[in-house]
């Protein structure tokens, strides 16, 4: 039987990750969170990570995003490794290829959504006026465009949570790393969420790698994975 972590047989991975280990210090010991994590993760593809509190899922996607840097193992982004980079091309590559979405959606409470979906790109030094364009582009795909010149504290919860999705897909990342994104969100809401991650997967052509304890958007996933005792199993399994 497959591992449900890999890739089927022929699909170069966007996203190869290897006996990936991370222990925190605790009570004078360390702490062994991840384990030994191995994951394949191909580019379009919907991968959910479910899991109980506490057992990893937000330092798996941080070290994915190299937000953080693993005790062991490899994680590979387009056949390269990434942790063998310096901390300032880590920062670039977090820039250029990875968009986050966080459960808070951590929007800049005195930019407009346009502003605010266009700061990866102005991180990048580039001008508003030359990412424009993109930055409504993807608002209207959201369903926002009449939106754009709201600030944050104008627009609803669901609203706010898709202009982090839109500022996360700003620079054409090939990975999107979502941690609990509709965890603040009703029922509805959460549902409209999960529809256009998944549509937008197929639309972008990124990958999206989503940490939850739903289990709806779980089942909708290409594959539900389930962090147990710091490795991944089948969801269920």
């Amino acid at each position: 039987m497959a591992d449900p972590a890999f890739t089927s047989p022929g699909d170069a991975p966007l996203l190869a990750v290897r006996a990936l280990e991370k222990s925190y210090p605790s009570g004078g010991r360390a702490l062994r969170v991840l384990r030994g994590v191995d994951l394949d993760v191909r580019a379009g593809e919907v991968v959910a990570i479910t899991g109980e509190s506490g057992t990893g899922k937000s330092t798996l996607l941080h070290l994915l995003g190299a937000l953080d840097r693993p005790d062991g193992g490899s994680v590979r982004f387009r056949g390269n490794l990434v942790f063998g980079a310096s901390d300032e091309d880590l920062a670039a590559f977090r820039n250029r290829e990875v968009g986050f979405v966080f459960q808070f959606h951590h929007l800049l409470p005195e930019f407009t959504a346009l502003e605010n979906v266009a700061m990866p790109a102005l991180i990048r030094h580039r001008r508003l006026a030359e990412v424009r364009e993109r930055a409504l582009g993807l608002l209207g795909m959201l369903g926002l465009a009449a939106r754009a010149d709201h600030r944050p504290g104008e627009l609803s919860g669901g609203e706010q949570q898709r202009v982090a999705v839109a500022r996360a897909l700003m620079n054409e990342p090939g990975l999107i790393l979502a941690d609990e994104p509709s965890g603040n969100l009703d029922a509805a809401n959460a549902a409209h969420l999960h529809e256009e991650m998944i549509r937008l997967s197929r639309e972008a052509g990124c990958a999206f790698v989503i940490a939850t304890h739903n289990l709806s958007l779980a089942a909708n996933a290409d594959r539900a994975l389930r962090l147990k005792e710091g490795v991944l199993e089948a969801e269920g399994g």
